[in-house]
């Protein structure tokens, strides 16, 4: 076996092992699930959870992933709540304290004083016999048969099924809250990712000029127009309303086919019924809409009245595309 086919063969079993004691995972769900889900949406107060070593990178993770579906969600490490970090724990706070083993020194200095507290104490452990699943008063059990590691120390498959039960969470109360594409919008208003979910064609167009001339105009000046407006394209109204566009493309053609164009017009050179988009669509399906019909302008309205233009130059730039 060559340096690289043992380097594949090794990643493989890694995937291969976590994928199976990610499997495995459905078959430990109970009511203890089910009912640390129901006591968390019905909290009034934040969702706190803690962790020592690699669990309290995955309870970070977890953290991010509650807060950004709209369950309040605070990280606390372990270590740091027993020396002044419990002043974090609300009165209606719910605490999800993460630990492999469920016996580490920090866990069961810090177990009691959160149950002294009173607040709601859910367990993610692999050790159902462990100190921490014996105080807690939900446990979601993170049990695995090994960790991928060769020597089965490092913490691995277990951190992996911890962050997966994470997930399973955060999808629960995702969808007892009705939360929508618009509500994760909210919280996501930054990068690519937000655009793609708050901004519509409207946005785009107030960007652009508005290229537009009659059928009657004559072709000089309608290459003016494309060209003044830097879009590449026009419009071609008639009372109002759109009934055709030119584009470079059209142009082009135009010339290819004869260069005295004295006598032509919009109308001679115009593509009619053009492919158009409301003013209130999502940026993102004038995209599709660029790309199913292999354009790269679209011609939007408003209440069935031209509104601009969205260049597929438009997209790239927000990083929708």
């Amino acid at each position: 076996m060559t340096p690289q086919e043992k380097i594949l063969s090794v990643a493989g079993e890694t995937i291969l092992t976590e994928a199976k004691a990610i499997t495995n995972l459905e078959q430990l769900l109970d009511q203890n699930f089910a009912q640390a889900v129901e006591a968390i949406f019905n909290s009034k107060g934040r969702v706190i959870i803690t962790g020592i070593g690699k669990s309290a990178a995955i309870a970070t993770k977890i953290v991010a992933t509650l807060n950004s579906t709209g369950t309040p969600a605070v990280f606390m490490h372990a270590a740091d709540a027993i020396h002044g970090d419990l002043g974090t724990i609300q009165e209606d706070d719910i605490v999800i304290c993460i630990s492999k083993s469920g016996n580490t020194p920090e866990i069961k200095v810090l177990v009691p004083l959160i149950k002294n507290f009173n607040n709601i104490l859910i367990a993610i452990t692999g050790s159902q016999e462990s100190f921490l699943a014996q105080q807690a008063d939900y446990v979601i059990n993170s049990y695995v048969e090994k960790e991928a590691c060769p020597n089965n120390l490092a913490p691995t498959t277990s951190t992996t099924a911890q962050l997966v039960l994470g997930d399973a969470l955060a999808v629960c109360l995702l969808d007892l809250r009705g939360f929508s594409s618009r509500d994760f919008a909210k919280y996501h208003p930054g990068g690519a990712l937000g655009k793609k979910l708050y901004l519509r064609v409207s946005d785009i167009t107030v960007q652009n000029q508005k290229p537009m001339v009659n059928p009657n105009t004559p072709v000089p000046q309608v290459i003016i127009e494309i060209s003044e407006k830097m879009l590449g394209v026009t419009a071609v109204l008639e009372n109002d309303k759109i009934i055709g566009i030119i584009t470079d493309g059209d142009i082009r053609r135009m010339l290819f086919k004869s260069t005295n164009i004295s006598n032509l017009t919009a109308r001679d050179i115009m593509s009619v019924s053009p492919k158009t988009i409301s003013h209130d669509a999502m940026a993102v399906d004038a995209l599709d809409v660029l790309e199913e019909n292999k354009i790269s302008q679209l011609l939007a309205t408003e209440d069935g009245v031209y509104s601009g233009v969205v260049h597929l130059h438009n997209l790239i730039r927000e990083g929708i595309l």
